[in-house]
């Protein structure tokens, strides 16, 4: 089983899809994972010659404990 099989078991399978986990952090039994988007162009506009140009302002959320801690996860889309 691949580490990815089991984040997909874990978490939203979307997520894992398209978003890499870039950072993760336990403090004071929070634990805090990163994502960034990765640098796949959408479906939708693959016709259109994009450049990634960063990111947009991070989110967090506030997901269901994973073996009794808190979870945020705070997610970067890509800006195109």
């Amino acid at each position: 089983m691949k580490t990815e099989d089991l984040l997909k078991l874990l978490l939203p399978e979307y997520l894992i899809e398209y978003f890499d986990v870039v950072k993760f952090e336990d403090i004071d039994g929070l634990l805090h994972l990163y994502f960034e988007e990765k640098n796949t162009i959408p479906k939708e506009f693959s016709v259109l010659q994009l450049q990634s140009k960063g990111f947009h302002e991070e989110i967090t959320v506030d997901d269901f404990p994973l073996r009794g801690k808190a979870v945020q996860l705070h997610i970067k889309r890509r800006r195109w």
